[in-house]
């Protein structure tokens, strides 16, 4: 049994939490376009930069699921997750 006690405070990291759903979405929307045969990249793309979910494809619920979030906090994420694994 943990040595912490029942009524101790626990930090709650909610940006951890977003990035981990934008990861999610974007790994379930690939595999949806992927498996309608769309270059995926091009997709979520052509759907970043205009803002029209007709780029991604119903397939799998994939238009809702990557309407969950806001196009720039998918940016951000990309953007993020690039400049922390860059070599």
């Amino acid at each position: 049994m943990s040595n912490k006690k029942i009524t101790e405070t626990m930090a709650y990291n909610s940006e951890s939490v977003k990035q981990d759903r934008i990861k999610e979405i974007l790994d379930d929307v690939n595999s949806a376009l992927n498996d309608r045969g769309y270059r995926s990249v091009s997709q979520i793309t052509g759907y970043l930069i205009s803002n029209d979910p007709a780029y991604i494809s119903s397939h799998n619920n994939a238009r809702v699921t990557i309407q969950e979030v806001e196009r720039y906090e998918i940016i951000e994420e990309l953007v993020r997750f690039y400049l922390e694994n860059k070599e």
